[in-house]
C-alpha cells in the first residue's frame, strides 16, 4: 500500500476542478517533458488531443480544454498569472498557432486539435491522450488518467511502485485507520505529531512549515477575495456570487486593509449561533466562486470540495481560538492530509469514480478530524469525527449542471463543512469503548457504495439535478 505524503493530499492548483483542470493541465505538462526526455520535442510539427468520459463529458464546464493549452504551454498551475490565462487563450484562438513548452509555434485549433469523446476508457472514467506528429511524419501518443485531486498516472501499477520507492523512509506505515491509531497509543502521540515524522523523513522542518504555510497563505486569499468580490460567475449559468453580500451583512464597519486585519476584525463581530452558521458558510462559498473562476485555491482533497477545509479551519481561528496561530494551522493541515490519504488508499476521491461523496464527504471528514485534535480530542476521537463526518455524506451524487461546478457543488462545500464542525462536537461526546463504526468500516462501505453507484451520477452531468433543472432555469 503507498504511502502519501499531505503535500499531496493538500495542493495549490487553479478551479475549478482537480481532476478536470488541474489533472489534465498537469498531464500535458507531464507530456511535453517526456517528450524532451524522449529527444523528440524538437520535432513536433503538430499535436492532436483526445478526452475521454467524464472529461469529455463535463469538460467544457471545466474548463478542461483550456488547461490542457496551458499545460502544453509549460504553465505551471501553482506559479501561473491566473489573470493571463485568459487573454493568453483568446490570443491563442484568433491567431490559431500554439507555443509549445513556450519554446516553439505550432498551428492549433481548439475545435480541430482537441476531440471531446463521449467514450470511457477502461481504466479510468478520466481519459487524456496526446498524439504528436513529427516532422518525419511519424506519431507517437500518451494516455493519462487524471484520477482525482490533482494525481495523474499513466498505469497505476508503475505509479505505486514510484511511491512506494519514495516512501520507503517513512517511519509510520499506515493503510488503514486502525493502524493510524495503533502507532498513536502504542507512542502516545498525536495524530499531527505522527504525521509530521513522516514528513521528516522527507523534507527538513523549515520546507515543511514554508509549504504549510504557502497552503494556508492560499486558503486565506481564496476567501478574502471571495468575499470581497460580486458579481455573476462564468461559464453561462449566471449564478450570482453570494459570498460577497452574506460577508457585507456580516462584518459590520471594523475597519481591515488585508487578510490578517481581516481576520482580527471577524473575531470582534457577534458570534451568535446563527451568526455562526453563516460565517462558516460564507467562508466555505467564497472560495468555491473563486474556484469556480478559474481562480487559485487549494485541493482539499479536491478542487471541487476546497471550501470544507478552509471554512473549518477559519471557524477555529476566529470562533473557538482566538489565540489561533500557525501552531494550530499546521496540526490541523497535517491530521486533514492524513485523514485524506486513508480515503486515497482505500477508496477514492474522485467523484469520475464515487461520486461527490469521494469529494464533499472526504473534505468533510478530513476537515472533522482535523478540527476534533485542534479541540482537545484524542486520536481515537479523530478518527471517530471522520467516520462520523463521512457515515452521513453515503452516497452523495456528482451532477453538476451543465458541468460546472457550481450548483449544486458550491453549497455543497457549506454544507460539508457545518458537517464536519457537528460531526467534531459529537465525537468529542463520544467514549471511543462505545464506537459502533469504526472508520475503515465506513471507507470500506463508501467504495462499495461508489462501485454500485450508476455511472450518470459520476460527474457526468447526465444524472440527477443536471438533467431535471434546465440551463434556462438558472
Amino acid at each position: 500500500m503507498e504511502s502519501i505524503s499531505v503535500f499531496d493530499m493538500l495542493s495549490i492548483g487553479v478551479g475549478p476542478s482537480s481532476s478536470h483542470t488541474l489533472g489534465p493541465w498537469r498531464a500535458a505538462y507531464m507530456w511535453i517533458k517526456k517528450l524532451q526526455q524522449r529527444e523528440l520535442f524538437t520535432s513536433v510539427a503538430a499535436v492532436q488531443v483526445n478526452l475521454y468520459g467524464s472529461l469529455s463529458l463535463t469538460g467544457k464546464g471545466h474548463a478542461t480544454d483550456i488547461a490542457v493549452v496551458m499545460g502544453l504551454m509549460g504553465t505551471d498551475p501553482v506559479t501561473c498569472d491566473i489573470e493571463r490565462i485568459q487573454p493568453e487563450i483568446e490570443a491563442l484562438k484568433a491567431s490559431n498557432t500554439l507555443k509549445l513548452n513556450n519554446e516553439k509555434n505550432i498551428p492549433f485549433s481548439f475545435k480541430e486539435n482537441i476531440k471531446f469523446n463521449r467514450k470511457f476508457l477502461d481504466f479510468h472514467p478520466n481519459g487524456i491522450t496526446f498524439e504528436a506528429t513529427l516532422r518525419n511524419g511519424k506519431k507517437t501518443r500518451d494516455t493519462y488518467y487524471s484520477i482525482g485531486g490533482g494525481f495523474v498516472v499513466q498505469k497505476e501499477r508503475a505509479r505505486a511502485k514510484r511511491q512506494k520507492e519514495k516512501f520507503n523512509s517513512f517511519p509510520y506505515r499506515v493503510a488503514l485507520a486502525s493502524e493510524l491509531l495503533e502507532h498513536c497509543t502504542k507512542e502516545n502521540i498525536s495524530i499531527s505529531e505522527l504525521v509530521l515524522t513522516n514528513e521528516l523523513s522527507l523534507r527538513d522542518p523549515e520546507r515543511i512549515d514554508a509549504k504549510l504555510k504557502a497552503i494556508w497563505d492560499v486558503m486565506l486569499d481564496s476567501m478574502y477575495v471571495g468575499c470581497h468580490t460580486e458579481g455573476t460567475l462564468p461559464g453561462g449559468l449566471n449564478v450570482k456570487r453570494r459570498a460577497f453580500e452574506t460577508h457585507e451583512k456580516l462584518k459590520g464597519d471594523i475597519p481591515y486593509n488585508n487578510a490578517v486585519e481581516w481576520i482580527a476584525a471577524i473575531r470582534g463581530t457577534e458570534v451568535k449561533f446563527r451568526q455562526i452558521l453563516k460565517w462558516v458558510s460564507c467562508f466555505a462559498l467564497a472560495v468555491n466562486e473563486v474556484n469556480a473562476s478559474l481562480g487559485r485555491v487549494v485541493t482539499a482533497p479536491t478542487n471541487g470540495s476546497a471550501g470544507v477545509i478552509p471554512a473549518v479551519l477559519m471557524y477555529y481561528l476566529v470562533i473557538e481560538n482566538h489565540d489561533g496561530n500557525f501552531d494550530d494551522i499546521k496540526k490541523f493541515l497535517l491530521v486533514a492530509g492524513e485523514i485524506g490519504s486513508l480515503f486515497k488508499k482505500n477508496a477514492t476521491i474522485s467523484a469520475a469514480m464515487g461520486g461527490c461523496q469521494a469529494e464533499i464527504g472526504v473534505s468533510s471528514a478530513m476537515a472533522a478530524g482535523a478540527l476534533t485534535e485542534l479541540m482537545g480530542g484524542s486520536p481515537a476521537q479523530v478518527l471517530i469525527a471522520a467516520e462520523i463526518a463521512m457515515e452521513h455524506h453515503l452516497g452523495l451524487t456528482c451532477d453538476p449542471i451543465a458541468g460546472l461546478v457550481q450548483i449544486p457543488c458550491i453549497e455543497r462545500n457549506a454544507m460539508g463543512a457545518i458537517k464536519a464542525i457537528n460531526a467534531c462536537e459529537m465525537a468529542l461526546d463520544r467514549d471511543p469503548e462505545d464506537v459502533k463504526i469504526p472508520l475503515d468500516k465506513v471507507i470500506a462501505t463508501m467504495w462499495e457504495t461508489a462501485k454500485d453507484m450508476t455511472s450518470k451520477y459520476k460527474e457526468t452531468s447526465e444524472g440527477g439535478l443536471a438533467v431535471q433543472v434546465n440551463i434556462s432555469d438558472c
